[in-house]
């Protein structure tokens, strides 16, 4: 029986916030401040309370949920939730909000810290004066003013690093396919056409990618050599994005005049090469360590905490928004295509810069409230593509951010199938047009509409999509260089259109690799090629 029905709901503050976030809650809310509670004590009181505040300290498993009996909302005051088991949340329907914001302008100021601290040996100056050696002549920095500052991703921290950039004077190029040109222009800073544009004019670098397998160690040695000779580099962002070894060669070889650098490939470091080299800086990861950012952190989850307790929008959930029981036992199976849609339709365009983007619901979706579904197929053409982590609640903000453009259209009759979502990705004037259903009593999942041809195919773990010449024995072809790379065919569909070139669907288990993809686009009559991963 609900413990809370007519008292006050109860708040349980675990780990040290900011006072201004306590005081927040107290307002409305018995507050219990269990920052000194062990876990035992924590498992045993925790069906007490209607919400719970953490930092990173606390492990939040399934164990722990299960035995919070009232809990509505857990609020992680900070931008990670890899303490708290986020779906065994979502399954008794307990919101997890966090704090994303907190520490971007923090960050932004520690790369700007970074960035004239490498221009003008700050740190080593200051450290050879205490110890005695007035080094004047041996610590003369460069200038930024009218110096180039590149930016690999431009999110919200990126964009945050151009503004203050900006206001040194510096000339600022970035480079972003998922954000759009009128938004670079807005905030006066040049779009570049690729990376390595970037790398071939910035005088400092800076990168805030997101982190991803395809974005480990993106900064290696290739892309270094394609900078100035003297350029410097700085990361703020994550460790995994450069490789360091490739760094330090770029740096004792003198192609790299110096590096400022926060984050590490694992931590905590205490030692490695780089930090023995004079023209190298160096945080233990300061990047979000301000005062204020924790503070921050603190007040936004205590708002969270007070929204979801009041029945509002919680607009930081990292869970599926509440939608009422009725609609989802209809949209919850669409919830999985949508994303799945979106990731699709990014995959297969020509290239990833997005400027508008088109969902048409078809059928009986038509008749209910798709805004989450929207969401979703947000999520699959972002996740993976932003700094941020791209969820069922951010994503349209992230759109925003970015000045893409999103429109929704309903039809209430869909040819062929009772339901049909239809994702549209225009893209540098070109379109990539991906539809989809879902099929049986469960309504799984089926692929319907790829380059403007029909199919019926059940997504599949890898599927690669190829154009071709339509004529005979290209699908055995296809077939002999899979068998050949010991990756297993599970189903081939070939879609069904007049005129044009052909389109080959292949499923399989296992990944097929690029080494496979090249050479069957070797051959004669095939046009293109993409492996999709889901």
């Amino acid at each position: 029986m609900a413990a809370h029905s007519s008292a006050k709901s109860s708040v349980l503050v675990k780990e040290k916030i900011a006072d201004a976030g306590v005081a927040l809650l107290q307002e409305k809310y018995d507050v219990t401040i269990g920052i000194d509670w062990d876990d035992a004590q924590l498992a045993s009181k925790i069906g007490d309370f209607d919400a719970l505040l953490v930092r990173s300290a606390t492990n939040v498993d399934a164990a722990l949920i299960e035995r919070a009996s009232n809990l509505k909302v857990i609020g992680r005051a900070g931008v990670g939730v890899d303490n708290i088991d986020v779906p065994a949340a979502t399954k008794r329907g307990i919101i997890v909000a966090n704090a994303p914001e907190s520490n971007i302008v923090t960050a932004a100021e520690h790369t700007m810290a970074l960035l004239m601290a490498v221009a003008r040996n700050v740190p080593q100056a200051d450290a050879a004066l205490k110890s005695g050696d007035w080094a004047r002549s041996r610590y003369g920095g460069v200038e930024v003013y009218e110096k180039t500052l590149g930016i690999l991703g431009f999110g919200r921290i990126g964009q945050l690093v151009a503004a203050r950039a900006l206001g040194y004077q510096m000339k600022v190029v970035a480079y972003d396919p998922f954000v759009s040109a009128e938004r670079f222009a807005e905030l006066g800073v040049e779009k570049a056409d690729d990376t390595d544009e970037v790398l071939a004019r910035a005088d400092f670098l800076t990168i805030h990618l997101p982190n991803t397998p395809e974005t480990k160690e993106f900064l290696n040695a290739e892309r270094l050599a394609k900078m100035k000779d003297g350029a410097r580099v700085l990361n703020v962002a994550r460790g995994g994005l450069v490789d360091y070894d490739a760094l330090l060669d770029a740096l004792n070889s003198g192609k790299l005049a110096g590096a400022g650098l926060d984050v590490f490939p694992s931590e905590p470091m205490t030692e490695s090469p780089l930090f023995e080299l004079d023209n190298v800086v160096v945080t233990p990861h300061l990047g979000a360590s301000t005062t204020e950012a924790q503070d921050r952190a603190g007040v936004q989850t205590a708002e969270q905490i007070d929204a979801a307790l009041s029945g509002e929008f919680v607009s930081n959930a990292v869970n599926i928004p509440k939608v009422g029981s009725e609609d989802m036992k209809i949209l919850e199976p669409f919830i999985p295509l949508g994303e799945r849609l979106g990731k699709l339709a990014i995959a297969l365009a020509e290239t990833p810069v997005v400027d508008k983007i088109e969902i048409e619901y078809q059928g009986r979706l038509s008749h209910f409230d798709t805004r989450l579904l929207t969401v979703a197929v947000l999520k699959g053409i972002l996740q993976g593509h932003t700094e941020e982590e791209v969820n069922l609640v951010n994503a349209p903000a992230l759109a925003d951010e970015r000045g893409i453009k999103v429109t929704e259209t309903s039809v209430s009759t869909a040819e062929d199938f009772t339901e049909l979502v239809k994702v549209s990705i225009q893209s540098n004037g070109d379109q990539i047009v991906v539809g989809g259903t879902g099929l049986g009593p469960k309504n799984l999942p089926r692929l319907v509409l790829v380059y403007g041809q029909d199919f019926n195919l059940e997504f599949a773990d890898h599927i690669a999509f190829f154009r071709y010449e339509d004529r005979p024995g290209m699908l055995g072809k296809v077939g002999t260089l899979f068998g050949n790379s010991g990756v297993n065919i599970d189903n081939a569909v070939i879609g069904s259109s007049e005129g044009g070139p052909a389109v080959l669907a292949v499923t399989s288990k296992d990944e097929p690799p690029a080494e496979l993809i090249g050479e069957i686009l070797e051959l004669d009559g095939f046009q293109d090629g993409h492996v999709v991963s889901f």
